[in-house]
């Protein structure tokens, strides 16, 4: 379990899990959401909701995980642009731990 700071005072908090950042990567939900300035505001946590939402509707299927999301990370009353800078930022984080983890597998084998 990871804790995101989701405002800029350090006053309000979230608890992001493996499943969170693994359903991330499952669906690439921050591939191509920031555009080319780099700035993250309240827009691209608009336009990540709308993605979502388009998923939602157009997959067939399972997606608890994508709902458990929602529900815990991407409409939780604490998520700003500022907690969603910080989402990204342990997702880059998560996932270099992870590369070298594989990595290290790759080299024991």
């Amino acid at each position: 379990m990871y804790t995101i700071q989701t405002n800029a005072s350090g006053t309000r908090s979230m608890q992001i899990s493996e499943e969170h950042l693994n359903t991330i990567e499952k669906y690439a939900l921050f591939q191509q959401l920031i555009d080319s300035t780099g700035i993250i505001d309240e827009s691209v946590l608009d336009k990540l909701k709308l993605n979502i939402r388009s998923l939602l509707t157009s997959i067939d299927g399972d997606t608890k995980d994508l709902l458990d999301l929602c529900l815990d990370v991407i409409y939780h009353d604490n998520m700003k642009a500022f907690g969603l800078h910080q989402l990204i930022m342990l997702y880059i984080k998560w996932e270099r731990e992870k590369g070298n983890i594989e990595e290290e597998t790759e080299e024991e084998a």
